[in-house]
């Protein structure tokens, strides 16, 4: 078999490129391990009638580009706005909500104190405007640092010009946030434990980091960047589950002449001569092209699929010093209904309250002391916990009556100090996420039908991740930009001829945007 070009993997980014590059005309074959496609962007029927988002589960960063050109709309995407977008929950009772509506938010904020109520619209104006020169990066191809090619550094020349025309306060912001900590940024502006402990969560979320460790301020970026629907900052769920964004890009793909193989796992990356001639898969069968490109991550692609033999010995080398450490714990529960949430008042409309992420929340001493215990190898005895319940929401996704509980859960290393992660080790984290929860829902483990739990080495079994990193490689400064995946070939080819990367682990990263399969795709296209 023959065609133009091979996607090894049908996550979304894998998706995206596939879509672009039939859309150009290109014959494309897709081929995913698993027997859906999606990557870890996908609904699961696990238990009858329950539709799980059983890995990513919320959608804001997807690029309104990618949305517009391959119409997805138009084959079946559609989301619900969540507001408010999340509910904070403290130990002591009191809670704390965020609205699409700034005034709301501030009026929530006041209760905890007057002056962080007045910073909370500088605070907000500084990061949105940063934002938004963060998301002109998004869709640039970096430039090549390395004496490979100086010139390349022309590509940078616009960004370059609307990073002059930022002011030098926010210059000196933007170079603030890329290595501060999120607990150190927020002390610039707020007095509040409890509102600071909230955003810190969000600078933390999927990375092996405590809210006082450098480069976490950055991530606080993403929670402004993007939006559904036109309305930045604006964080929603897929209607029918996250796999509803994924169908929806592969029915765009293949309805544009894309053929998406499910069940059919790559077993090598064929090689000849420096250049990529296509894939030989688990099965045997063999299938050329004139390109591939790769949505696995950078340790599967080259050190597993093409192998060391066929790169160039400092490439490898670089490949194989990338860091892919994860703590991220993954708990999805099927509910015969809908917890107590003793921290709501009497009478409290749960879609009012719960229809965002739900904040178990601590302070970030508590947080920073959960994430030394998984510094050493020792999963969090007191995990940090948000929860969703999309299923308020949309109907489709539960049984009537009954409600679907997605945990994203931190800390939970995936190198253990002693042993690995077998079913004791996964069932007494799962116990310590359950007893955080009780602390606001007591009734919660009586209302448990089924629990689906997937620790880091589940996501590197099923899912394909090195390490169980969902952002295919850490996300810090030295792991980012022009040295993701590593300095000299952050532009989407490779060493190989013919070959290209086009997942999270290559520029920008990970997270639902889109913005690696989009960059990737352009790229091809320009090769040929």
């Amino acid at each position: 078999m023959t065609t133009d070009c091979i996607i090894v993997g049908g996550g979304h980014n894998g998706l995206i490129a596939a879509g672009y590059l039939a859309r150009a005309g290109r014959k494309v074959t897709v081929l995913e391990r698993r027997e859906v496609v999606g990557g870890c962007c996908v609904t699961e029927e696990r238990y009858p009638g329950f539709k799980m988002s059983v890995t990513s589960y919320v959608v804001s960063l997807l690029l309104p580009q990618v949305v517009r050109d391959l119409e997805l709309k138009k084959y079946g995407y559609d989301f619900i706005v969540r507001d408010p977008s999340s509910l904070a929950a403290f130990p002591d009772g009191r809670t704390l909500r965020f609205f699409a509506d700034g005034e709301k938010t501030r009026a929530e904020i006041a209760r905890f104190s007057q002056k962080d109520a007045e910073a909370w619209g500088p605070y907000h104006a500084q990061l949105e405007r940063l934002a938004q020169f963060a998301e002109r990066i998004l869709t640039a191809v970096p430039p090549d640092i390395s004496v490979k090619n100086p010139f390349s550094l022309v590509s940078s020349l616009p960004l370059a010009l609307h990073a002059w025309h930022l002011s030098a306060a926010d210059r000196a912001k933007q170079i603030e946030l890329l290595s501060s900590s999120a607990a150190d940024y927020l002390d610039r502006f707020f007095e509040s434990e409890q509102l600071k402990a909230v955003l810190a969560t969000d600078g933390i979320i999927g990375a092996f980091a405590g809210p006082r460790t450098p480069g976490t301020a950055y991530v606080l970026l993403h929670h402004v960047m993007g939006g559904v629907d036109g309305r930045r900052g604006v964080w929603g769920y897929v209607r029918g589950g996250m796999g509803g964004l994924t169908q929806a890009l592969a029915r765009s793909a293949e309805a544009h002449g894309a053929t998406i193989r499910t069940s059919s796992p790559v077993k090598r990356i064929l090689v000849q001569n420096g250049r990529a001639i296509g894939v030989e898969l688990e099965s045997g069968e063999t299938i050329k092209a004139r390109q591939v490109l790769s949505n696995a991550d950078p340790n599967r692609t080259f050190l597993q699929m093409v192998g060391r033999d066929q790169l160039p010995g400092e490439f490898a080398d670089a490949v194989a010093a990338i860091r892919y450490r994860s703590a991220s714990f993954k708990v999805n529960l099927a509910l015969s209904g809908l917890p107590t949430f003793t921290h709501l008042p009497a009478g409290a409309n749960p879609r009012e309250w719960l229809t965002g992420t739900i904040h178990f929340s601590q302070s970030i001493d508590q947080m920073e002391r959960a994430f030394d215990q998984a510094k050493y190898g020792h999963p969090s005895e007191r995990p940090v916990v948000e929860a969703c319940i999309p299923s308020l929401l949309d109907d489709s996704i539960a049984p009537p009556g009954q409600h679907f509980m997605s945990m994203f859960c931190q800390y939970a290393p995936y190198q253990l100090a002693e042993g690995k992660w077998d079913q004791a080790r996964k069932d007494a984290f799962v116990e310590s996420v359950i007893r955080v929860a009780e602390e606001f829902a007591p009734d919660i483990r009586s209302k448990i039908l089924h629990i689906h739990a997937l620790s880091p080495a589940d996501l590197e079994t099923e899912f394909g991740l090195t390490g169980g990193s969902l952002f295919h490689g850490d996300m810090t400064t030295d792991q980012l930009f022009s040295m993701r995946p590593v300095a000299g070939w952050s532009g989407y080819t490779t060493p190989i001829e013919g070959l290209l990367l086009c997942g999270s682990g290559a520029h920008p990263g990970g997270g639902v945007m889109g913005a690696c399969g989009y960059n990737a795709a352009r790229v091809a296209l320009k090769q040929t």
